[in-house]
């Protein structure tokens, strides 16, 4: 495996200079800012990726302020109580995505809401305290107690709410494989602990550097 500083020159001979490169990054939020983020904006954006999932990005989005309304802006306290029935007829909604797997999984994940707020005191206080060293556990405690989180979508999720994650796009795998270090989207536990390692290692060698920019940084080394 090369080590960061590799792969830190091989994006500034690509970008051209240290600022052009920067510009192309993202800027992940800071835990305060991840614990000002209300319990329903985070509902909101878990069932975003949920419906996104499959499907083309700009149709979902187009069709979110009704979801809001539907879904009363996403208030778990009011979401958690929507009965079948309430599913069901929605179901007739035109203005919506009429996926009943999916809307199931939005009072599911209002409950998991709540109880994590119940435990931490908020749900961005779960996602703000957690360690980027091991991001692939918060991946893991999402898709196990959470609903349709499972394959990218925890780390998509993550990554649409500001939280520091590194995410095992295509480019992000090839640029792994090119490394002798992953052939495949990691999912074994074996796999995952391989992937954290070495973005640790990088996050260590880079002075700290964001998880979510050195994984684009290795997107960059594969997709041209």
């Amino acid at each position: 495996m090369r080590d960061y500083k590799w792969l830190h020159e091989y994006c500034l001979n690509r970008f051209g200079s240290a600022a052009e490169l920067e510009a192309h990054l993202p800027v992940p939020k800071t835990p305060a800012q991840l614990r000002k983020i209300s319990d329903d904006r985070y509902l909101s954006t878990m069932a975003l990726r949920v419906f996104r999932a499959g499907l083309k990005h700009s149709l979902v989005d187009a069709k979110w302020p009704s979801f809001e309304e539907v879904f009363f802006k996403f208030d778990p306290e009011k979401v958690v109580l929507m009965s079948a029935e309430h599913l069901e007829r929605l179901i007739q909604d035109a203005r919506i995505i009429r996926h009943l797997g999916k809307l199931k999984s939005v009072p599911r994940n209002a409950q998991f809401v709540l109880d994590v707020a119940h435990e931490k005191g908020s749900f961005g206080a779960l996602i703000a305290d957690w360690p980027v060293t091991d991001i692939v556990g918060l991946w893991t405690y999402l898709k196990k107690r959470g609903h349709q989180l499972g394959g990218l979508s925890a780390p998509r999720f993550l990554r649409m709410v500001g939280k520091d994650t590194f995410v095992p796009s295509y480019d992000v795998v090839a640029g792994l494989n090119a490394q002798k270090i992953v052939d495949k989207v990691p999912t074994s536990q074996r796999d995952l602990a391989l992937v954290q390692d070495v973005f640790n290692q990088w996050h260590e060698q880079s002075g700290g550097r964001p998880m979510s920019q050195i994984s684009m940084m290795l997107a960059y080394t594969v997709n041209h």
